[in-house]
């Protein structure tokens, strides 16, 4: 909205200062600042009202030190993300842009996904919420939307070298790299990018090309979408069991949100690009705004939701931080990157799959379950041992740090 406002008064009326809204830089800075003042100024007053609405987390005994004293605590929290990350992107990203309009989606859409099921728990007094399987219908139908999208929309592509001459029909975009000439074109395309394998870009439509060049777009579609919709319900519901302890998502979900801000702006940098020789994507650099708002909105959560939390995020926040993170990766082209990046929410997940797996073979087998970890999720086996768990979630937010790290070292590892 400001965007279109400052530059009209700056091309109409030449007003001092409007131009910098042209800026992404600035107008991210602007996101997080929005952020963190709607969250924390909001976020107060909703938790007043949820506390005088009795709106709280009914917690289950599970033997944990410091469990049942959380129990009453104000859950729905996740509004607050909802609100900190809309407000400021509809303020200051070009709302026209097609990558921040999936992202609208992906939060309007995940978020009332996870406020449907954490409205059933607390004012239905359902303890089992919204069941599995709509979640993972939502889910998948979210990744429908953003596979077909991505897939079809004539304003998502990349910018690819070419050798002349081109059978392409795109106009050919030349400039010089030291003193080789390159030649370039826009267009559509399922590369994608692989850390570790040639150069950082890999062909979905490769995957089944030895079905023959007939079918090949076909098939191509098919493999990208399964890998959408993997990834987009592998992730979000990551997020959902990592939220588990105060403040371990929301702060792993920041360190994340960064890292692809970051990733977003190089992305989107046809200067950087070319120098990093990563994949250049027009466009997308306006998601940078939506990250700030994002990371924002996580910052000033953390705020109320750190060790002793005054306020749960509930469903409404995890399932809306996980598709967000998962959609994002995927519309910059980095979602094969998010195994390392989002190695937190991974081995979480996988502990929980390993646990009820093992569980159920050994059962089966011998007649009695054994357990590979003392609890499930993994942060539960930690408490269970005995550790705090305020150290648990600084421990695994250094970890997440060396995780983003790694994620940066592995564009340049080829």
């Amino acid at each position: 909205m400001f965007y279109y406002l400052f530059t009209w008064l700056n091309k109409n009326y030449n007003v001092p200062g409007a131009g910098v809204f042209q800026y992404i830089t600035f107008r991210m800075a602007m996101a997080v600042i929005t952020s963190l003042v709607v969250t924390t100024v909001f976020g107060r007053r909703l938790i007043d009202y949820l506390q005088f609405k009795q709106v709280g987390e009914t917690v289950r005994n599970l033997g944990l030190e410091g469990q049942m004293q959380k129990s009453g605590t104000p859950t729905m929290g996740g509004i607050i993300i909802i609100l900190g990350i809309l407000v400021p992107t509809l303020l200051f990203a070009k709302v026209d842009n097609i990558y921040i309009i999936m992202m609208l989606v992906t939060t309007v859409w995940l978020g009332g996904i996870g406020f449907l099921d954490d409205y059933i728990k607390v004012f239905r007094k359902n303890k089992e919420g919204l069941a599995g399987r709509f979640k993972i219908i939502g889910q998948v139908g979210l990744a429908l939307f953003i596979g077909l999208t991505m897939y079809s929309n004539p304003d998502i592509i990349i910018r690819q070298e070419v050798k002349l001459p081109v059978t392409i029909d795109a106009p050919v975009n030349f400039h010089m790299r030291g003193n080789t000439p390159v030649y370039t074109q826009d267009v559509r395309s399922t590369k994608t990018t692989m850390p570790f394998y040639k150069n950082n870009e890999f062909d979905y439509g490769k995957v089944l090309k030895f079905i023959g060049p007939a079918t090949s777009d076909h098939y191509s579609l098919l493999v990208f979408m399964f890998f959408v919709i993997v990834i987009i319900t592998f992730i979000s519901n990551g997020a959902n069991i990592t939220d588990g302890i105060d403040g371990l998502a929301t702060g792993t979900s920041a360190i994340i949100g960064i890292t692809l801000a970051i990733l977003a702006y190089v992305s989107g940098n046809t200067i950087i690009a070319d120098y990093l020789n990563i994949m250049y994507i027009p466009n997308s650099g306006e998601l940078v705004v939506f990250a700030g708002a994002f990371v924002g909105a996580c910052v000033g959560f953390l705020w109320y939701n750190s060790f002793p939390a005054q306020v749960f995020m509930g469903d409404t926040g995890s399932l809306a931080i996980g598709g967000i993170i998962a959609v994002f990766a995927i519309m910059i082209r980095k979602e094969l990157i998010l195994p390392l990046l989002c190695g937190i929410f991974v081995i979480e997940n996988l502990s929980v799959i390993i646990q009820v797996s093992w569980f159920k073979y050994t059962k089966r087998k011998f007649g009695a379950g054994k357990r590979v970890f003392l609890m499930a999720p993994l942060h539960h086996h930690y408490q269970k041992k005995g550790f705090h768990e305020a150290k648990i979630v600084t421990r695994f937010w250094i970890i997440g740090i060396l995780l983003a790290i790694m994620t940066f070292i592995t564009l340049k590892l080829r």
